[in-house]
């Protein structure tokens, strides 16, 4: 990873990731989500930085309800999604499916409803990172509250296509119970059966399963493999049927698991 982006979990309310971001090159300092205040300040004062910018996946208060407190304490610029503008609490820099420069880094807005209309990840092509709100989490993925299934879909595609040695800090850590889903769709799959081992020792010992990779996730998560034929086969869909209609059925039986 390009070092001059230093990434640091905040953990926030029951079981939210704000991501706590510093270009060393430029002295820029964000935060990813911030759920709260309080965690954020923490963790900026023990770095001695000061909040330039509050980044914004999409508008659920688990999300952005340190957003205000924050803006006012640090004069902080908030970003956000273009779509969900009118639902980010003090927007200034609505963006979707574009560029913009983070310090001396590139940073991709990729439009991904689904989770919400106006969901977006944000992508960091240098570093090799990408901060996936709540579309993608690691062996699972975030229920369709407002979006399609197909456009769910399609985002989860579009992230998996990222270059698979991408870092993605997702927003929840949901990891065990979205592996313990998993192996009821693909039991046989080994890779997910030795990841099911390293998660539950990451968590006893009580640390994040995060960040997990593209490349991890396109090799277990249930949700970006609807055209394999063992999960086909677990959802008693035929060769036939369409990735969105595999993968509806697949975010059908998680939502009752």
């Amino acid at each position: 990873m390009d070092s001059s982006l230093q990434i640091e979990l905040v953990p926030c309310l029951r079981d939210n990731y704000a991501y706590l971001l510093h270009d060393t090159s430029s002295g820029v300092t964000g935060i990813v989500d911030p759920g709260e205040v309080e965690p954020v300040v923490a963790a900026l004062e023990s770095k001695g930085y000061k909040l330039d910018y509050i980044l914004n996946t999409h508008h659920h208060g688990d999300h952005t309800g340190g957003n205000l407190g924050l803006k006012r304490h640090y004069n902080a610029k908030v970003v956000g999604p273009k779509v969900d503008k009118d639902r980010i609490p003090g927007i200034d820099i609505p963006l979707s499916d574009e560029s913009w420069k983070f310090g001396n880094h590139e940073l991709k807005a990729i439009f991904t409803p689904g989770h919400t209309v106006g969901h977006v990840c944000y992508y960091f092509p240098e570093a090799k990172a990408v901060f996936t709100g709540d579309t993608l989490f690691s062996a699972g993925c975030g229920r369709v509250f407002e979006g399609s299934m197909d456009q769910m879909w399609s985002s989860l595609s579009t992230l998996s296509l990222l270059p698979e040695d991408t870092k993605a800090y997702v927003g929840h850590e949901y990891t065990a119970s979205n592996v313990k889903f998993a192996l009821t769709v693909e039991p046989n799959n080994q890779t997910l059966v030795s990841y099911k081992h390293v998660v539950e020792k990451l968590r006893q010992k009580g640390q994040p399963t995060i960040p997990t990779t593209i490349g991890q996730e396109n090799s277990f998560n249930p949700f970006l493999r609807p055209f394999v034929e063992e999960v086909r086969k677990s959802m008693k869909l035929s060769a036939t049927a369409d990735n969105v209609e595999v993968f509806a059925a697949i975010r059908h039986a998680k939502d009752k698991f």
